[in-house]
Parts: structure tokens; C-alpha cells; sequence
């Protein structure tokens, strides 16, 4: 069958992210060096984040929210205001922070979209995925926008229904493994695996090895070529 729909995920894959809340976790080990060594300050924050991932979801505002109650819980209740403050501005820097494209995006992103229907999906905070979209100018590029709570199997069925011609005749591309790669292919789709240089632990899984819907690609100046020859 042909290929008709290319998914695309956005943090990592087409503008830079996680290494912004690497810095910004870096940040926040320093401004509570007085409690804790790094390690069991990030362990702290980690267990904290996916705590609160059911309550707050993905992006900078719960992960703003999880660093003030880490912050708390170190501090045995008593976080003083000015660590509040600096951990509230470290959050609206990162909301603030200008978009970064990967390279090679504005190139990909231009082929495939003069042949195939292409989706933005990602998770995260709505508000701040439409202004790194509007930010990166790649906007008008894609068909649809899907900014979901979670990638599953149930949202690549109902998000390549909608857009497209079905899963078996998509493919959804993203750094993530977990969030990326094996949802969609349960869903039937290609999962095709761009690595980024650091990746968060909850977003890390084994891959598929073997499977015939599965690869895994350099970067993402590969996927038009590789699309093609499977689309052939």
C-alpha cells in the first residue's frame, strides 16, 4: 500500500528541547546545592515529575510545578521564597527560550509536504506547542496539528483516521521510542526512530528489533529518501 500520511513529532525532532530542561534542571541542582548532592536532588525531581505526570501532563509548566514541590519536599516544607522565585523564573525562561530548528528540518519538512499529508503530533502544554510551531515558521507546512495528552496506540488510530488514509498507510518519525516508535506501530504504521543526543528517561524503550515496521535513521535528512523506497 502507499504511503499517504507522514507524522512528524515536534520537541527534539524538529527544534531543540530537552537539552533546554537539561539546563534548567542544572540550574535547579545548583540553587538547592545546600540540601542534597546532584544526584539525589535529580533522583528527587525524577520521582517527583512522574508522579505528577497524570495531574499536570507533559511541558514546562508541570515540570515547573514538580520543581517547586521538589523544592519543598527538600526543604522540609520550608522552601524559602527567593528559591520559589528563582525556580518560577527559570520557567517562564524556558516558555520564553526562541526555537531552534534541528538541522536539515526546513528541508524535510518542505519535500514531504509536497508528497505526503503530514501531521504534527506531539505532546505537551497546547499554548506553548502553538507558539514554538508559529515560532519555527514550519506551520503552513503541515495538514493538521495534533497536540495530545499521550501517544498511544488509541490516538495514532483515531489521529491517522481523521488525517490521513488509516495507519497502514502512515508513518509517524520522533526521537522517542516509548511515545514515538512502538505505539504507532501497534497502531500499524511505519515507526521510523531519529535519535536526538540526550533523551528523558521516561520517554526511553527497548526498540523493536526486527520488526518489519520499524527502522531506525541517522537523522532526519534520511526519512524523504527512506519513505520513498518503502513507498516504491
Amino acid at each position: 500500500m502507499p504511503i499517504t500520511t507522514v507524522g512528524l513529532d515536534a520537541d527534539d525532532t524538529l527544534w531543540h528541547n530537552e537539552t533546554i530542561f537539561r539546563l534548567t534542571h542544572a540550574r535547579f541542582v545548583d540553587l538547592l546545592d545546600d540540601h542534597g548532592d546532584a544526584d539525589t536532588i535529580e533522583a528527587r525531581l525524577a520521582e517527583v515529575e512522574r508522579r505528577n505526570l497524570r495531574l499536570y501532563g507533559y511541558g514546562i509548566k508541570g515540570f515547573t510545578l514538580s520543581m517547586i514541590e521538589t523544592a519543598m519536599e527538600l526543604c522540609d516544607g520550608g522552601a524559602p521564597p527567593e528559591v520559589v522565585r528563582e525556580i518560577l523564573a527559570a520557567g517562564r525562561e524556558m516558555l520564553a527560550h526562541p526555537v531552534e530548528t534541528l538541522p536539515g528540518v526546513d528541508e524535510v519538512v518542505a519535500q514531504l509536504s509536497d508528497r505526503y499529508r503530514l501531521v504534527l503530533i506531539t505532546k505537551g502544554d497546547l499554548l506553548d506547542q502553538e507558539r514554538k510551531l508559529a515560532a519555527s515558521g514550519l506551520g503552513e507546512r503541515f495538514s493538521a496539528v495534533e497536540i495530545v495528552s499521550e501517544k498511544d496506540r488509541g490516538a495514532y488510530d483515531r489521529i491517522f483516521s481523521r488525517h490521513g488514509t488509516g495507519a497502514a498507510e502512515a508513518v509517524m518519525a520522533g526521537n522517542s521510542m516509548k511515545s514515538d516508535v512502538l505505539p504507532a506501530i501497534e497502531a500499524g504504521a511505519f515507526g521510523v526512530h531519529i535519535p536526538y543526543h540526550v533523551t528523558w528517561a521516561h520517554e526511553l524503550a527497548d526498540a523493536p528489533e526486527g520488526h518489519p515496521r520499524y527502522v531506525s535513521l541517522s537523522r532526519i535528512g534520511e526519512l524523504p529518501d527512506w519513505i520513498a523506497a518503502i513507498d516504491a
